[in-house]
């Protein structure tokens, strides 16, 4: 969330849940973030590629399962209101109705601090790459393109685990 909602025209949040879940959809799967981001090279130092996730990009510790609108996480709502409950995140009006979330200022200084740690820094380091790179889609703009671009992941039934 801190990635994107910090980049200029953002407005310090991140708009809507699919965004967030196409978003850390390329996250989970970071050696297929190129395949969909036009502006984000597989050889960008920032995603940290493994020979393991260059040669399995699918293999993933925790892999999502197909949706009606593309990769989801049933986690969300619970992890979401877990975030809200602690004061890391707030909930915002988003575009056209949707639900914008905004990492408070506490929210902002934890996950600078996990960002710096070795466990996170990783990871922190494929967020900006995921999100310098997605600037300016909209979650509906992320589908599309995982839609398009990796047919053969998408091309299943709902609730089948994407591997």
């Amino acid at each position: 969330m801190t990635a994107v909602s910090d980049l200029p025209g953002h407005q310090r949040k991140l708009d809507g849940l699919t965004k967030l879940a196409k978003l850390d959809f390329l996250l989970r799967y970071p050696a297929l973030a190129s395949d969909v981001l036009d502006d984000l090279a597989l050889s960008d130092r920032r995603l940290g590629l493994s020979n393991d996730e260059l040669n399995q990009p699918t293999q993933v510790t925790d892999p999502m399962v197909r949706y009606k609108f593309g990769p989801w996480d049933d986690r969300y709502y619970p992890v979401i209101g877990a975030l809200v409950g602690r004061g890391l995140v707030r909930y915002a009006r988003g575009r056209k109705g949707s639900v914008a979330l905004v990492p408070t200022p506490a929210g902002r200084r934890l996950a600078g601090e996990l960002s710096e740690s070795s466990p996170w820094r990783r990871v922190a380091d494929r967020s900006r790459a995921i999100a310098d790179a997605s600037q300016g889609l909209t979650g509906n703009a992320l589908k599309d393109l995982i839609y398009d671009r990796l047919p053969e992941l998408m091309d299943r039934p709902h609730r089948q685990v994407i591997k």
